[in-house]
C-alpha cells in the first residue's frame, strides 16, 4: 500500500480471487480481477483503470498472462509487486500442477526490478526447489512457518459404520464442523443422516443453484449451521476462524489435500480437531480413480471435439471467448459418463487448452460509456430515460462513468418504482443506444477456449507430461496411504516429514500420542 503502483498477484482460483478483491473493496482498497467470465470490454476497462487508474491490486488467472490485451497493456502499467499465490501449482511435482503458471518467468523478465514473491501452504523439498527454479530466482530468500499446528489434533479410525462414527465425534465435540466427501450424493446421504439425528446440518455442492450455495454458506458462516457437509472445494477462501472439527468421510488423495482440509480447523488457535475416516475399500478405491482421472489420448480428442461442436467453435477461433456451460447436458448429448467426461476436461485444462468454471454468483454490472456532457443532452432529448438514469445515479454516484459498478436491479426497482423486469428492460435499451454497457448476473458454469481452437486430430497434447503427472499421484496416494495405515509415529511428525520439517517433539495430542500415553 505505501508503494507507488499496483501489485499483480497471479490465483488459480476464482472463487480466491473474488473473495480477496471484496475483502479489499471493502476496506476502500481498489483491486480488481481478471478470470473466465468476463466480457472483453470489462476486462480492457479494468486494464485502463489498472494503468490510468491507481488500483492496488490486480488479481489474475495464470492462464491471462499471455493474453495479447494484458500483455500490451503490462508495458504501461508501474508494477510494485509480482506475487504468486498457491505457488505449488508451478512444479511439475506439485499436488496441483497448472501449466500456465510456466508463463510467470516470461512475465518476470518483462518487469526487470520487480520483486518477486511465491506464497504456498504445501509444498515439500522438492516443489520447494522446483518453484525457484521455474520462476527463475534460484537465491530467492526462504521464508518456511512450522507445519506443526499445536491446537490441532489428528485422528485416523479405520471405520465401516462411518454414519455412526460421524455422529459419535459431533456429539463429543461441539461448535462449527466441516464433514467432508468425494461425491454430491455422498454428501447428500451424510446429511440426511445426521439430520435425522437431530444435528442442525446443511449439504453445499456444485450441483446446487448459486443462490443456494451463498445462502448455505452464509447460514453456516454465522453458526445458524453447525455442520456444512461438502466436497473438498469447500473452504477455499473462507474465511471462518472457529471451525472446531474437520472430518474425512471420505479420504483426499494427497497429503498435500488432507493437509490443506484439515487445516481449516481451529485457525482461531483454539483446540480442533481433524479426524479422517477410511475402509480397505476407500483406499482400493483411490487407486482405481487414477486410472479414471488420466484418461487416454484418443479419449481426450473426443472431449475436445465434442466440446467444439457443443459450443460451436470454428478451428482456428475464439480464443478467451467464454460460454455457459451445463456439464450434464454436454454428457447427455455426446453419451459420455459424467466422472469421465469431467476428468478429461481437467485434464484439458492442464494443457492450457479449456478453462472451465463452476457456477459462481457475479452480481449484474454497469457502466455509462456517455461523458457526464452528453449524458445530460441525451436526458434532454429523451425525457423517457431522464428519471430513471437520475434514479439510477442517485444511488451509485458519479463512478459509474469509467468504471463497472455491481448493482442491484431490485434495488433500483425500489428507488424508480418499477418492477425488476421494467428495470432490465430499460437497461438493454440504454445498452443499444450506446449510453451505457449492462451485463446482466450470471451463475451458471463457465468455459473458454484459452488458445485459438485446434483441429482435435493435431491437438498438442504432450503424452509424457500425462505419465509424469500419473507417475506423482500415485507417489502422492502412496503416502497419503501410509499415513492412515501408521499407527506407530505422531500424526503431526508424518505429516511436517512428508514437507520435509523434522519435529523435536511429537505433539502429545494426536490418536496416536494419545493411545502410547494411556497404554
Amino acid at each position: 500500500m505505501a508503494k507507488e503502483g499496483t501489485c499483480i498477484v497471479v490465483s488459480p482460483l476464482i472463487s480466491l480471487m473474488k473473495d480477496q478483491v471484496e475483502t479489499l473493496q471493502k476496506q476502500q482498497i481498489k483491486a480488481s480481477a481478471i478470470y473466465t467470465g468476463l466480457s472483453k470490454r470489462e476486462i480492457d476497462t479494468i486494464l485502463d483503470n489498472v494503468v490510468y487508474g491507481d488500483v492496488k491490486f490486480l488479481y489474475v488467472s495464470p492462464e491471462r498472462l499471455r493474453s495479447p490485451l494484458f500483455l500490451e497493456r503490462l508495458k504501461k502499467m508501474k508494477v510494485n509487486y509480482l506475487v504468486i499465490d498457491e505457488a505449488h501449482c508451478i512444479s511439475q511435482w506439485g499436488y496441483d500442477f497448472r501449466p500456465a503458471y510456466l508463463l510467470i518467468k516470461e512475465i518476470k523478465q518483462l518487469l526487470r526490478g520487480v520483486p518477486v514473491l511465491a506464497f504456498t501452504a504445501s509444498a515439500t523439498d522438492g516443489v520447494r526447489e522446483d518453484i525457484l527454479q521455474k520462476l527463475g530466482i534460484p537465491d530467492a530468500r526462504v521464508e518456511r512457518a512450522s507445519f506443526l499446528r499445536e491446537n490441532l489434533s489428528y485422528s485416523i479410525f479405520k471405520e465401516e459404520n462411518k454414519y455412526d462414527k460421524t455422529v459419535q465425534i459431533l456429539s463429543k465435540v461441539g461448535g462449527s464442523a466441516i464433514v467432508y466427501a468425494n461425491t454430491r450424493k455422498r454428501c447428500v446421504e451424510i446429511a440426511k443422516y445426521l439430520y435425522a439425528q437431530k444435528i442442525k446440518v446443511d449439504v453445499y455442492h456444485a450441483g446446487l443453484s448459486v443462490k443456494e450455495r451463498v445462502a448455505k454458506q452464509e447460514s453456516w458462516m454465522k453458526g445458524t449451521t453447525r455442520v456444512i457437509v461438502a466436497t473438498n472445494a469447500f473452504g477455499m477462501g473462507i474465511d471462518k476462524s472457529d471451525v472446531r472439527t474437520v472430518i474425512h468421510f471420505d479420504i483426499p488423495g494427497s497429503p498435500e489435500a488432507y493437509y490443506q482440509e484439515a487445516g481449516r480447523a481451529g485457525r482461531d488457535g483454539k483446540k480442533a480437531y481433524a479426524v479422517a475416516l477410511y475402509t480397505e475399500a476407500d483406499i482400493e478405491r483411490l487407486y482405481k480413480n487414477l486410472d479414471v482421472n488420466y484418461p487416454d489420448e484418443t479419449y481426450l480428442k473426443q472431449i475436445y471435439q465434442a466440446l467444439a461442436n457443443y459450443l460451436s467453435v470454428a478451428i482456428g477461433g475464439n480464443q478467451f471467448a467464454s460460454y455457459d456451460f451445463s456439464l450434464q447436458q454436454f454428457v447427455e448429448r455426446y453419451n459420455f459418463k459424467s466422472v469421465e467426461a469431467y476428468r478429461a476436461i481437467q485434464l484439458l485444462e492442464k494443457y492450457n487448452l479449456v478453462k472451465m468454471t463452476e457456477g459462481f454468483y457475479e452480481p449484474s454490472k454497469l457502466m455509462f460509456l456517455m461523458e457526464k456532457m452528453d449524458l445530460y443532452r441525451f436526458q434532454v432529448a429523451n425525457p423517457q430515460f431522464d428519471e430513471f438514469i437520475k434514479s439510477t445515479m442517485r444511488i451509485y454516484g458519479g463512478i459509474l462513468h469509467g468504471h463497472y459498478v455491481k448493482i442491484s436491479e431490485e434495488l433500483i426497482a425500489r428507488k424508480s418504482s418499477k418492477n425488476q423486469y421494467e428495470v432490465r428492460k430499460l437497461f438493454f435499451k440504454l445498452n443499444k443506444l450506446g449510453v451505457l454497457n449492462y451485463i446482466p448476473q450470471k451463475s451458471t458454469p463457465q468455459i473458454a477456449f484459452l488458445d485459438y481452437r485446434y483441429d482435435a486430430k493435431k491437438l498438442p497434447l504432450q503424452l509424457g507430461l500425462l505419465k509424469v503427472l500419473k507417475a506423482n499421484d500415485q507417489k502422492r496416494l502412496e503416502a497419503m496411504s501410509d499415513f492412515l495405515l501408521n499407527n506407530e509415529q505422531c500424526r503431526s511428525h508424518q505429516l511436517a516429514g512428508y514437507f520435509g520439517e523434522y519435529l523435536k517433539e511429537d505433539c502429545g495430542i494426536c490418536d496416536v500420542c494419545v493411545s502410547k500415553r494411556d497404554t
